[in-house]
């Protein structure tokens, strides 16, 4: 370790409007020589003394603590955001990987290989003379300007790799030619979107506004299901950090985060970015690691902390699940499980189908379909927890399918009917803020623990 101490002084940040994309921000008298540090391992300056690491492999937090690693052992003071060290610590794998034979070092490995040649194309050190689709991704020919050697590209972003190369140019083209005549297309391919997303990310670190806000006043108590969701990734950090039990894994996109119990039998999805209306927990349950759903539950985006809380307490007790693979709803289930709401005098209506419990204010309610009771195998939404205007235009919803325990159902139950939570005072408040688009979802990984065999996800 180096004894120098440089005055220099490193702010590394993750991007403000790009998933997985890493700023630095340099002062000190001295910044420039971490300032050359950087560019050479490809950082690009968007502003003085601000540089940024955006690459189409997104393992940008990696490299960057490789980074802070080696400027601090040079002497320059290095301080590293809490979101930053998170991302740094957080495990992840690619979806559906095309080569799932390599260990995460490898996959990284491949990675950068991809990321050079990705390098070289942008800044001219490899001359791409055509492209073409065969059928299942890109594929190109170019040559290398330093060394005069063509080569044959296959694939796109990290998966881009070099699949032969050949003795001359007129040689690599001819063939190329001959393979691809139908498709072939003079040029670079354009840019992907992963492509474009790191050139925005290079090109600027500035940031939307936030409009100045009202103060707002006092949270007021109201019945649990009207309180405020809150922060759903909060609760999401406790549960995992409370609970060593459980092991977490996180896409490379950053916007879903998927937990399973150490049985592999109990799941979580958490989506982050979910909109309110949409799905953003699913929680399943198999008789075993590689059967089919027992049974599978969900929660809106807006469903209200003190809901999630008990539904995460309950998954944390470790029920004995209640339920056997093939056995009907029956009257004792639903009686049991909505013994809170009767106890509650919560209004007991009948309607075709439907059996419906409502509070006492019309603004919160239950629902049994007992159609989709009768088709157990099929995981339909029987159960809907709901609050809101009406059953038609709720705030939120929690569904469940057949099986779900009725021990589980009843705690929800009595969290609706007897529980409190907070929310806003109803004040007028303005915010605006632009921000990105989320990323799409991703495929849902298979947890590293199941290595070599097939594990669903929720």
């Amino acid at each position: 370790m180096s004894t120098l101490s440089l005055d220099a002084h490193v702010l590394v940040d993750t991007h403000p409007t790009h998933a997985s994309a890493v700023t630095a921000v340099l002062t000190g008298s001295q910044a420039h020589i971490p300032h050359v540090g950087l560019e050479a391992a490809n950082w690009h300056v968007v502003a003085p003394n601000t540089l940024v690491l955006a690459r189409i492999d997104h393992e940008e937090p990696y490299w960057a603590e490789q980074a802070t690693q080696q400027m601090a052992a040079d002497g320059v003071s290095v301080e590293i955001t809490p979101g930053l060290r998170k991302a740094m610590d957080e495990d992840w794998t690619w979806a559906d990987y095309p080569m799932p034979w390599c260990t995460r070092a490898e996959i990284r490995e491949v990675s950068d290989e991809a990321q050079t040649i990705y390098d070289n194309i942008r800044h001219g050190r490899l001359l791409i003379h055509a492209h073409a689709n065969d059928g299942h991704t890109t594929v190109a020919v170019g040559t290398y300007l330093d060394t005069g050697k063509s080569v044959y590209l296959h694939g796109e972003n990290h998966l881009r790799q070099i699949a032969d190369t050949f003795d001359s140019l007129a040689q690599a083209v001819a063939a190329f030619e001959k393979a691809h005549g139908g498709t072939l297309r003079p040029g670079p391919a354009p840019l992907t979107d992963t492509e474009r997303d790191a050139l925005q990310a290079r090109t600027s670190v500035s940031t939307t506004g936030v409009e100045p806000t009202l103060p707002r006043a006092e949270p007021e108590t109201v019945p649990a299901y009207a309180a405020d969701a809150g922060d759903h990734d909060a609760l999401l950090k406790t549960f995992l950090d409370a609970n060593r039990d459980w092991q977490k894994w996180r896409t490379w996109s950053d916007d879903t985060t998927h937990a399973i119990h150490e049985d592999q039998t109990l799941r979580i999805e958490r989506i982050h970015d979910a909109p309110a209306h949409e799905t953003a927990w699913t929680v399943a349950a198999y008789e075993t690691p590689v059967s089919d759903r027992m049974w599978v539950l969900t929660a809106t985006g807006s469903t209200p902390a003190p809901v999630l809380q008990e539904l995460l307490d309950r998954l944390a007790d470790g029920y004995d699940w209640d339920t056997t693979v093939g056995t009907p709803v029956d009257e004792k289930t639903v009686t049991a499980a909505t013994q809170p709401l009767t106890e509650a005098d919560w209004k007991h209506t009948l309607d075709g189908r439907w059996i419906r419990w409502a509070s006492p204010a019309a603004d919160a309610g239950v629902q049994f379909d007992a159609f989709a009771a009768q088709h157990p195998t099929q995981n339909l939404a029987t159960w809907t927890l709901w609050a809101g205007p009406n059953p038609d235009r709720p705030d939120w919803t929690l569904t469940a399918s057949p099986r779900t325990p009725s021990g589980l159902l009843a705690d929800l139950a009595e969290t609706l009917a007897h529980e409190t939570g907070t929310r806003p005072a109803q004040t007028t408040v303005r915010q605006h803020t632009t921000r990105r688009s989320p990323t799409p979802r991703t495929i849902p990984l298979i947890p590293p623990a199941a290595a070599g065999r097939a594990i669903r996800t929720p």
